[in-house]
């Protein structure tokens, strides 16, 4: 879901994380993307949500890493839900 949120590229994977789907692609600021960090924590403010902390890396076209960028993955896990669900980004 990182690389879909960086680059735009299989966020039709994520319907419930990103509204807009549609529109040409742009090419993205980072050719590739590595995690370095993460987390993950019950969210006190929201029942049944969970917030992902991680620390990533991202590579631009020419292939030098710009380290310790952050980003907030917000999931929901309703009853009966077999999956986490991945929520847009304004709800975290």
């Amino acid at each position: 879901m990182l690389i879909a949120d960086v680059t735009g590229v299989g966020r039709d994977r994520f319907p419930t994380a990103f509204r807009y789907q549609g529109g040409p692609l742009v090419a993205p600021a980072f050719s590739r993307v590595r995690i370095q960090a993460a987390i993950a924590r019950k969210n006190t403010t929201a029942p049944g949500q969970a917030v992902v902390h991680l620390v990533w890396a991202g590579a631009d076209r020419g292939g030098t890493y710009t380290d310790g960028r952050l980003a907030d993955l917000t999931f929901r896990h309703g009853q009966g839900d077999a999956a986490w669900t991945p929520l847009p980004p304004t709800t975290r």
